[in-house]
């Protein structure tokens, strides 16, 4: 139960109801009768003074959480702005034991590994906890996690030689990342996804001819990829013949598999999980984002154990494709 605001003394005794300015631009009516204080801070976004009393902090340390970016805030117009439903959700995230440190929601790119690691570590815990793999994109993920959506966001971008520099970049378009941390989970070979019996002497052949691709959207990792290796060779995306969209990267090898899309951009893992071809256009990293305060809490250091465990290491050989020896190294973002 959140504490209540006190109502502020320069508030009308009687008024009916009054328009507040503290909900990020759009007025919202307070009512002053049953069951609501007169001037009591309802807003989606709090002022300083109403922020305060929201976490019986003085004004002082308030300013000095917020310009250290410690707590959720935003400067608009040389003034701080608090959106209460963050600072709700910040003040669960600061009591460790409560009530979201039973749940651990992971986004962000696609991957065989990780995702068959996650469903056996959910089994283990059955009804113990939640932990749960929803892949979007890149940048989907990234922009989730700055939402406090999801607690972790998978991303690649680029390949291995310039991971580091780029997905630092990635991370600081978004102002919540230096309250972030970087962990590399693994490497992996990159390329393009091929259909059984299809054989080509490279990227540009792929490109050049009416062969049929499942592309991946902008802000995906596995396109970026692709982009960079055909810009390389004087080729575009736009040179190539797309067929179909795919979400996931495993939605891609699927569409492949079915022969909807003679090829489609991916790893080699996704390419074995579905028995198919593979052209080879590199190795990337492939690193986990997520807020410092859930780095060390016990369901994200038991899906780093998992992921290190002897299954998922012979899962990992299996479907071919990654060197899981950087799994754990947290990269630096400055």
């Amino acid at each position: 139960m959140t504490p209540p605001v006190p109502p502020s003394p320069h508030a009308p005794p009687h008024a009916a109801s009054a328009p507040s300015h503290t909900d990020c631009g759009t007025p919202v009516l307070r009512s002053t009768g049953s069951g609501a204080a007169a001037g009591e801070a309802s807003g989606a976004c709090l002022n300083a003074h109403e922020a305060a009393a929201f976490l019986r902090l003085n004004e002082k340390k308030l300013y000095e959480l917020a310009n250290k970016r410690e707590i959720p805030a935003a400067r608009v117009g040389g003034k701080w702005l608090f959106p209460r439903t963050l600072l709700e959700e910040w003040l669960l995230e600061q009591a460790h034991g409560g009530a979201l440190t039973d749940r651990l929601l992971i986004t962000g790119s696609d991957d065989p590994l990780l995702s068959a690691t996650v469903a056996a570590l959910a089994s283990t815990l059955g009804g113990e906890a939640l932990v749960a793999y929803s892949p979007t994109t890149t940048r989907t993920g990234l922009e989730l996690l700055a939402q406090r959506r999801a607690n972790v966001s998978a991303l690649h971008w680029g390949d291995v030689e310039h991971s580091a520099q780029q997905h630092a970049t990635l991370l600081r378009r978004f102002g919540t990342h230096r309250q972030w941390a970087l962990v590399r989970l693994a490497l992996r070979e990159q390329g393009v996804i091929l259909r059984r019996g299809l054989a080509v002497d490279g990227i540009g052949t792929l490109a050049a001819f009416d062969y049929r691709w499942a592309m991946r959207p902008r802000g995906a990792g596995s396109r970026h990829f692709l982009e960079s290796a055909l810009a390389s060779r004087g080729f575009a995306a736009d040179d190539c013949s797309v067929v179909a969209s795919a979400h996931s990267e495993r939605e891609a090898a699927a569409l492949v598999a079915r022969e909807d899309a003679d090829c489609a951009p991916g790893t080699r893992a996704a390419a074995a999980e579905f028995g198919l071809g593979f052209l080879s256009l590199g190795w990337e990293a492939f690193d986990l984002a997520l807020p410092r305060e859930i780095l060390f809490r016990r369901l994200f250091q038991d899906l780093l154990a998992a992921l290190g465990a002897p299954e998922s290491r012979a899962h990992a050989q299996r479907l071919g494709g990654y060197d899981l020896s950087p799994l754990g190294k947290l990269i630096g973002l400055d």
